[in-house]
C-alpha cells in the first residue's frame, strides 16, 4: 500500500497506472457523448419531432447511474495523489486539470455549443443577435447553462473538502479506508453495506426534493441536482476509502472476489433496471395525477434508482478489472483522449443536432448521424489541442 505523505512526511512513489479503472473512467465518458447524442429524440425530451422509445431506455438506463458512477471512479485517485503531492500541491493541481477547464466551459464553450439553440428558438427581441450579442447577453442576463461542465466544478469542490481533511487530519482518511480492506474478501457483505448506504444517501432528498430540482446559486452557470447531492457526495468519498486501502490489492484488485463474481452484479443491475422500468410503465399508465405520483410510487422509484446505482458501480469496474488482461483496443486508444472529448463533445452534439433537424430522417439515422461525427471530431480536436504542452498536461 501507499504510504502517506504531507508536507513534511515521507515521499512515495509515482502512481501506477491501472489499466483497468482507466477503461472504465472512458467507458462512462462515452455514455456521456451517448446519452447526449440521443437524449434529443427521446419523448420526454423537447428537442427533435423524430424520436423513438428506445432512446428513452437508454437515457434512463445511463441517468439513473454514469454520473454517481463517476464520482466514485473519481475518488479512487485521490488519497495517492494527496500523499505524493500533499494538500496545497494536490489542490493547486486540481485548479488547473478542473477549475480551468469550467472557465474555459462557462465562459466560451457552453455559449458556443448552445448558440444553435438561440437560432432555432429567438428570445423576445432578440432576432437581430449575433453570436457576440448572444454571448453578452448569457453572461449578464441569462440563462448562463453549464453544460456539462458541472460536473467539473462539483468535483473540484470534493478534492477541495477532501485536501482539507488530509490537511487537518490525514489519518481520517486512512481510516476511512481500513472497513474497505477488511471486506476485501467479502464482496457479499460489501455490495450489501454501498447498497443500504446509497438508500440513505438518495432517498430522502429524492422524497424531499424529486429529481427534477436542480440547485443553482442565482443565474450563476454552479448546477448541481439537488436530490443527489448528497449520493455523489457520498460515492466520491467511498471511492477515496477504497483508493485509500490500496487498489490493486484490496477490494479492487484485479483477480480479487469482486471481480470474479461480475456476473452477479450484472444480475443483480438487470433485476433493478427492471424494477425501474416497472415503476415509470405504472406511472404513465396507472398513476391518476401524472405530475404529483403517490408517496409510495417515489419511495419505491428512490429505491430502485439507488439499487440499481449501487449495483452497476460495482458491476463498472468489475467488469474492466476482470478482463483487464484482455485486448479492449478502442477504450485504450481513447483513454488519453477521454478527458479532452467529456470537455468539447457538447459543441457538436448540439451543432449537429441543429444540421440534421430538418430533414425528414429516422430518429435513428439522426442519431448515428450526430453520435459518429460527435465522437470522430471530438476525438480529432482533442488530439490536436494535446500537441500543445500545456494543454496537454491539463486535459
Amino acid at each position: 500500500m501507499l504510504r502517506s505523505s504531507d508536507e513534511g512526511v515521507q515521499a512515495v512513489a509515482a502512481p501506477v497506472r491501472v489499466t483497468a479503472l482507466d477503461r472504465a473512467r472512458t467507458f462512462i465518458t462515452l455514455l456521456v457523448v451517448l446519452h447526449h447524442s440521443v437524449v434529443n429524440y427521446t419523448y420526454f425530451g423537447n428537442g427533435d419531432r423524430m424520436r423513438w422509445l428506445g432512446f428513452d431506455l437508454v437515457v434512463l438506463f445511463n441517468d439513473s447511474f454514469f454520473m454517481a458512477c463517476m464520482f466514485f471512479i473519481s475518488g479512487l485517485f485521490v488519497r495517492d495523489s494527496l500523499a505524493r503531492r500533499g494538500s496545497a500541491n494536490f489542490l493547486g493541481h486540481r485548479a488547473v486539470r478542473l477549475g480551468v477547464p469550467f472557465l474555459i466551459s462557462i465562459f466560451v464553450l457552453m455559449p458556443i455549443a448552445y448558440y444553435p439553440t438561440f437560432l432555432r428558438y429567438h428570445m423576445p427581441g432578440t432576432t437581430d443577435f449575433n453570436f457576440f450579442h448572444f454571448w453578452w447577453r448569457t453572461l449578464t442576463i441569462g440563462p448562463w447553462p453549464s453544460g456539462p461542465a458541472w460536473f467539473l466544478w462539483v468535483l473540484l469542490a470534493l478534492d477541495a473538502l477532501a485536501a482539507a481533511i488530509w490537511w487537518m487530519t490525514p489519518r481520517a482518511i486512512e481510516l476511512l479506508g481500513r472497513p474497505f480492506h477488511a471486506l476485501r474478501y467479502r464482496p457479499a457483505v460489501a455490495f450489501v453495506a454501498f447498497l443500504i448506504f446509497s438508500i440513505t444517501v438518495y432517498l430522502p432528498m429524492h422524497l424531499v426534493f424529486g429529481d427534477t430540482s436542480w440547485l443553482e446559486p442565482g443565474r450563476y452557470p454552479l448546477p448541481i441536482q439537488t436530490s443527489r447531492i448528497l449520493l455523489y457526495g457520498g460515492y466520491f468519498f467511498l471511492g477515496v476509502g477504497i483508493g485509500a486501502a490500496d487498489l490493486r490489492a484490496g477490494l479492487l484488485a484485479e483477480n480479487g472476489e469482486l471481480a470474479s463474481r461480475w456476473k452477479v452484479w450484472l444480475a443483480f443491475a438487470l433485476l433493478f433496471y427492471g424494477a425501474i422500468l416497472l415503476l415509470v410503465y405504472a406511472h404513465h399508465n396507472w398513476v391518476a395525477n401524472f405530475k404529483s405520483p403517490p408517496l409510495s410510487w417515489r419511495a419505491a422509484y428512490g429505491l430502485a434508482f439507488a439499487a440499481f446505482s449501487a449495483a452497476m458501480t460495482f458491476l463498472v469496474p468489475a467488469f474492466y478489472l476482470r478482463f483487464a488482461k484482455s485486448s479492449l483496443r478502442l477504450l485504450d486508444l481513447l483513454r488519453p483522449s477521454a478527458y479532452g472529448i467529456f470537455l468539447v463533445h457538447y459543441i457538436f452534439i448540439i451543432w449537429l443536432q441543429y444540421a440534421v433537424y430538418d430533414p425528414p430522417l429516422p430518429a435513428f439515422v439522426k442519431f448515428m448521424i450526430v453520435f459518429t461525427c460527435t465522437l470522430s471530431l471530438s476525438w480529432s480536436l482533442t488530439l490536436l489541442l494535446r500537441r500543445i504542452p500545456f494543454v496537454a498536461r491539463m486535459i
